[in-house]
Formats: structure tokens, sequence, C-alpha cells
């Protein structure tokens, strides 16, 4: 049970962000990392609610991620 927490914590935030670099854009990624995480649930990977609170708070902060490092860029690129 421990390392279906630790995926939930972590995974989530690694796809946002790979996605997102693949892609070249924040929805695509969001939306794939959604996806992944429906189906998981549909699958029965994910038994309990709160694992799927976790991996809601984890794909949060990989947004926020993304958003920082698109900005990092985009401050970086205008200089």
């Amino acid at each position: 049970m421990i390392d279906k927490i630790i995926s939930a914590i972590f995974l989530p935030v690694l796809l946002m962000i790979f996605f997102t670099r693949v892609t070249y854009s924040r929805t695509v990624g969001f939306l794939l990392t959604i996806a992944l995480i429906i189906v998981s649930a549909y699958k029965g990977y994910i038994q309990t609610w709160w694992l799927i609170v976790i991996e809601a708070a984890s794909l949060t902060v990989g947004l926020y991620a993304t958003n920082q490092l698109k900005s990092k860029k985009k401050n970086n690129t205008s200089t």
C-alpha cells in the first residue's frame, strides 16, 4: 500500500511535467495526465478516495511546476 501512496504523490507531477515538455502545451499535458488517472481508477489500481485526493493534489503541484517553468523560460528569452 505504501507503494501506491508514493506513486500517487510523485507520478502525476512527473507525468504533468513530461507531457507538457513533450507536447509544448500545458492543456494537453493536463488532459493526458487526467486521462491516465481516470484509466487507472477505472482499471481498479486506485481503490480508495483518499488516493484520488492525493493524486489530485499532486497534479495541482505539477500544474504549478509547469507554470513556473514556463514563466521562467519566458523571462529568460525576453531578456
